[in-house]
């Protein structure tokens, strides 16, 4: 059976208040957890997991990511967002940005766990009010910083992923897809939405983030659902249509599960015509269990949540319901570290303005918060040949963590701009960071 599990509710009451609560030290390389053959030592399910939150602080004044790269430069792109998520660009190179935190309507239930869990988000940066708005920014003198600003959409529900049909714009609020008619060039939408299909949500919403990306032929919505769970110890009714990747038909609002068993899908992109995802694995198995992971994406397969993880790996915590689904559960392409909450996914056919980069998929992590030592807050790229990972990763951005431990920034979303750079939200930072190659020019102060 699943467990309830109450010893680490007391922990995140300690992490709380200041006090860290580790398990021992991960003695593994964390190279080893890349990549198509990753290491899976073996589960450490211990009733004290690790509990190390890295304190979000912000940017010191001047302060920014470091690349590694010598033909590659960072400055911000846009400043003084809050709590920055998501972002996209549209056909005139507007770029969108979903600003965004855990509805506030939603996890009404209270008591002590309720109190634990906001205080613990609060240590990490994810305790604030949602904005509940998308923001447009306009670099119209294209020289690598947005000089306008506007607030697109408001009163949204803790809105994520968004994307543009046609004349017809479509958000994934937390509880419904909803759509806005769009024309090219408006700063500020003042219709009122439509609803094309309510998602799943309630007063229990544990993965509160759905994104969505449309088919090449404009005709169908794709959008990523998370477990209302770590191991499905709220119940498997809590769980119906979640852990998941929606087909939605557009002109029938019809949808069916096209893809099940992926415990916390976040990003989506697309690979020539085959859709990939970045996925969030379970918790509470040692600090190098289970790999985060990215991974194309086949229509009707299971990918093992909750009964197994990494392909046919039991999850002994688990009442296994349905083994002969967990026959069939397919490996993924490529793992991203144990605990690096691998939310962003952009793939690139090489037609970008970044030096020494060639084809490939850019990867926002947003860093671990039950790991000892830390990992995540990164991005990465890994290179892909014949539309398949052909490599190591790529450390593009790193310092996000100070010498001491703290997050001065977080990344989420990773996104090729209309002039080829990189774009990155960081939701800590409340910043949207621009990569570029190190012969761009930079003239002026970001909003």
């Amino acid at each position: 059976m699943f467990s309830t599990r109450p010893i680490p509710s007391v922990l995140l009451l300690l992490s709380a208040i200041g006090i860290s609560a580790c398990s021992d030290r991960s003695q593994l390389d964390p190279a080893t957890t890349f990549g198509s053959e990753p290491t899976l030592v073996e589960p450490d399910a211990t009733l004290i997991p690790t509990v190390n939150i890295a304190d979000a602080v912000g940017w010191p004044e001047g302060n920014k990511p470091t690349t590694a790269l010598n033909a590659l430069q960072v400055n911000p792109f846009a400043k003084n967002l809050d709590h920055p998520r998501w972002l996209y660009t549209l056909p005139n190179g507007d770029v969108l940005v979903a600003e965004s935190n855990k509805p506030q309507k939603h996890d009404e239930e209270g008591g002590i766990k309720q109190w634990i869990t906001k205080k613990v988000m609060s240590k990490a940066g994810a305790g604030s009010p949602s904005a509940d708005r998308i923001t447009l920014l306009r670099d119209a003198d294209k020289d690598g910083i947005a000089e306008t600003k506007t607030t697109f959409l408001s009163d949204l529900h803790s809105p994520f992923g968004m994307v543009l049909v046609g004349n017809t714009l479509y958000v994934a609020n937390t509880d419904a897809i909803v759509s806005f008619p769009y024309e090219q060039g408006q700063t500020e939408i003042t219709a009122g939405s439509s609803e094309v299909i309510k998602l799943p949500a309630g007063k229990l919403n544990h993965h509160w983030t759905k994104n969505i990306v449309a088919s090449k032929d404009g005709t169908k919505l794709y959008a990523s659902i998370g477990s209302n769970s770590n191991i499905a110890e709220n119940g498997f009714d809590a769980e119906r249509g979640r852990a998941a990747i929606w087909e939605i038909n557009i002109a029938s609002g019809e949808h069916r599960i096209f893809a099940s068993g992926l415990r916390n899908p976040v990003g989506m992109t697309w690979v020539g015509n085959t859709l990939w995802t970045s996925v969030n694995e379970r918790d509470e198995l040692g600090n190098d269990l289970v790999p985060d992971y990215m991974t194309s994406v086949q229509d009707g397969a299971f990918y093992g949540w909750p009964y197994s993880y990494y392909g046919q790996h039991i999850d002994t915590r688990v009442e296994q319901r349905a083994p002969e689904l967990v026959k069939k559960a397919l490996k993924p392409d490529y793992a991203l570290g144990a605990h690096t909450a691998s939310l962003g996914l952009f793939y690139t056919d090489g037609k970008h303005n970044l030096h020494d980069i060639g084809q490939g998929m850019f990867i926002g992590q947003h860093g671990s918060w039950n790991r000892e030592p830390r990992a995540g807050y990164k991005v990465l790229f890994v290179p892909f040949s014949d539309q398949q990972p052909a490599g190591k990763p790529i450390e593009i951005l790193s310092g996000f963590l100070s010498q001491d431990g703290q997050a001065q920034g977080r990344p989420v979303g990773v996104e090729i701009n209309k002039q080829g750079d990189l774009l990155v939200a960081d939701d800590v930072g409340n910043i949207i960071w621009r990569v570029s190659s190190s012969d761009s020019n930079i003239t002026h102060n970001p909003n």
